[in-house]
């Protein structure tokens, strides 16, 4: 045969073969037969490499390792979901969907269920039918360019089946492994010696997804199902179950739990059939989704700030495992905290394999009466924080007691007469530089993009950072040699580093993680005092004074300018050129004077978004409802803070009102 007619043959085959044994599950070529063509393509495109296409079956894994990982930016963001935790939240949030939509009781309002799986979302465009990209989600608006990787997943479809639409096609899904795969993988990583095995499929799923080399992604078990559309233009598709049936014609996978439920009784049966079956399902889930089927309704029904009002994310409860606890350790946080943490005999709970679980403090533990060697149930809350549940069988052990001492630095522990944990006041204790590192470098404090957790725990292992001020020291040249760090990483990061020394007084605040002081009251105090020098020299009667500073919080930031250990460091930011710059003030904005407090979820923008339109105007913005508040800005489920307003008279507007006083 002709080669090019051949090449195209088997390219049919292969992909038709490819769909029915990672779409269908239902294959027609034994592995063998399947190799054998397989060898004749790759034969034929060596012989006629000008008919090697990208989505030819051989090139899967074609692609170099990359440096590191392209940002993505999507035009419509992938929105997060709300949770339900029962059925009468589940109600509630239909009578809600009801009600905005004007719905009498006899009118019916279908839906549109599947399992939600424990995995990693990803977005597909197909161009013209062909995978162009594939990204990560990220933080909804930003993800990572994954395409290489994606390509190695035998369930995405190189090229989409003839019936898909010859424009862009985003298709939005979760990358997930199933429960025989992941064990069957450790289990080899076992019998090779490995002296670590992955703990859960879904972070594997994730990990493998963002590898730089692609030939190891298409060494995981990665699968694949669709669940919605990012774009699509195909006025024939008009709800959710029409998109199912897409799918399945264009030859992407998707749930075979997914179903369409005529009202809201038969979602509710789906849900309980779920929960009874979850332990036989192949693959990890916490919960089901439940969408409104209708596009038509989905689009009247618009979003919130940060996610869909017509999808909910209605979520299991808890599984719950017995095992013993071995011991109370001790485990220093970020603020000196002093956290007791349960050792326990691991334990496989919902795929996740748990050892130790947080007590929180010595009051919790008096109230479980837990010690060490009793048999205790454990659950994962939210399906993700283990939690020790209660006693079961006492084990005869001795009733813990809190240390005397920081069991890292030996700093004797302090305790307030009102707390319930005790503290290492060191800030130079060891224990709390990798939490005081994150916290600086994040996005609500100095924003250094580049520094993360894996880099930090790098950065204070290899002993380069001992405190805030080393590391405005690191170079380039430094950081290339740590591990995932491309000569491009390493710029990038000293080039954040050096942008980020005239960040605004408030965030530099913040960022020093200063006991008590938060975002807002780091903004109060950037207002009111305008550089750190004031700072450093103000008295107790001093922060008192200002509003929103109570006594305690008083008493915390003065204590910290007093501690020799802690001006040292300050002393070194400002060598290493940290310059904060002061609060810009407006003078005779329209809003200047005005004190507002902001509640409720407003449906076109973020609370920071709309506090920065104030502030741009002159106002303050406060936290809480007082007597000197000037107005109240109410979003939607304003609470009690909306209730405090019109019991003071204060003036409160709704979002349609706050719109028009800012424009």
């Amino acid at each position: 045969m002709d080669p090019v007619a051949r090449h195209a043959e088997l390219c049919q085959l292969l992909e038709e073969a490819n769909h029915r044994y990672y779409v269908l599950d239902d294959p027609d070529l034994s592995d063998i037969e399947y190799d054998e063509l397989l060898r004749e393509l790759e034969v034929i495109e060596q012989e006629h490499p000008e008919l090697v296409t990208p989505e030819s079956p051989t090139q899967r894994v074609g692609a170099a390792p990359l440096s590191e990982l392209e940002s993505y930016t999507r035009s419509q963001p992938m929105l997060s979901m709300a949770n339900v935790t029962n059925a009468d939240e589940f109600r509630e949030w239909v009578t809600g969907l009801r009600t905005f939509l004007g719905m009498q009781e006899e009118d019916e309002l279908a839906f549109f269920v599947e399992p939600k799986i424990d995995g990693t979302g990803l977005e597909l465009i197909y161009e013209s039918g062909q995978l162009a990209t594939a990204a990560t989600r990220g933080n909804g608006e930003t993800g990572e360019n994954v395409t290489a990787q994606a390509r190695t997943i035998r369930s995405v479809p190189l090229r989409l089946r003839a019936s898909a639409p010859r424009t862009e096609l985003s298709i939005r899904g979760e990358v997930f492994i199933a429960k025989q795969s992941f064990e069957d993988l450790n289990a080899r990583l076992t019998a090779d010696g490995a002296e670590k095995v992955y703990a859960n499929p879904r972070n594997l799923a994730a990990g493998s997804l963002r590898m730089l080399d692609p030939r190891v992604t298409a060494e995981r078990p990665l699968d694949f199902f669709a669940h919605s559309a990012g774009s699509l233009e195909d006025d024939s598709i008009r709800s959710q179950a029409d998109f199912y049936a897409a799918c399945g014609e264009w030859g992407l996978k998707t749930s075979p739990l997914a179903r369409r439920c005529a009202d809201t009784a038969a979602a509710e049966e789906s849900y309980t059939q779920l929960v009874e079956g979850r332990d036989e399902l192949p693959y990890e889930i916490d919960g089901m989704v439940v969408k409104v089927d209708s596009f038509a309704l989905q689009d009247r029904l618009g979003t919130r700030s940060r996610s869909p009002r017509w999808a909910i994310a209605w979520k299991f409860p808890p599984v719950q495992r017995a095992t013993k606890l071995l011991a109370i350790n001790v485990q220093v946080g970020r603020t000196g905290a002093l956290t007791p943490v349960a050792a326990l005999e691991p334990v496989n709970i919902g795929g996740v394999t748990v050892s130790r679980a947080s007590l929180h403090n010595h009051d919790e533990i008096e109230r479980l009466g837990v010690r060490p060697g009793d048999r205790v149930l454990v659950e994962r809350a939210g399906d993700v924080i283990p939690k020790v549940v209660k006693v079961m069988k006492s084990g005869g052990g001795e009733p813990w007691t809190p240390p005397a001492t920081c069991p890292v630095c030996g700093t004797e522990a302090e305790r307030d007469d009102d707390e319930v944990v005790s503290r290492c006041p060191n800030v130079a204790c060891p224990a709390q530089l990798e939490g005081h590192l994150r916290h600086y470098a994040s996005r609500s404090a100095m924003d250094i993009e580049g520094l993360g957790s894996k880099l930090i725990t790098q950065l204070v292992e290899k002993e380069m950072v001992r405190d805030l001020a080393d590391l405005y020291k690191l170079t380039a040249e430094q950081l290339v040699e740590l591990e995932r760090m491309g000569e491009k990483s390493a710029t990038n990061l000293v080039e954040a580093l050096v942008g980020s020394r005239t960040r605004p007084l408030h965030r530099f605040l913040n960022g020093l993680g200063i006991r008590h002081v938060g975002e807002r009251i780091s903004e109060v105090l950037a207002h009111n005092f305008g550089s750190i020098d004031a700072l450093r020299e103000a008295t107790e009667e001093d922060l008192l004074a200002v509003d929103e500073v109570g006594p305690e919080v008083a008493q915390s930031i003065h204590g910290f300018f007093e501690r020799p250990q802690n001006l040292a460091v300050l002393d070194r930011l400002r060598a290493a050129g940290i310059d904060p710059s002061p609060p810009k003030r407006v003078e005779g904005g329209v809003l200047a004077g005005e004190v507002v407090v902001l509640t409720g979820t407003l449906s076109s923008m973020t609370r920071d978004e709309a506090k920065a339109k104030l502030q741009r105007l002159g106002a303050s913005v406060g936290s809480s409802v007082t007597k000197k508040t000037t107005l109240v800005v109410a979003g939607e489920k304003a609470g009690s803070k909306r209730k405090k307003a019109e019991e003071l008279g204060i003036r409160v507007l709704d979002e349609e009102g706050f719109l028009g006083l800012v424009g």
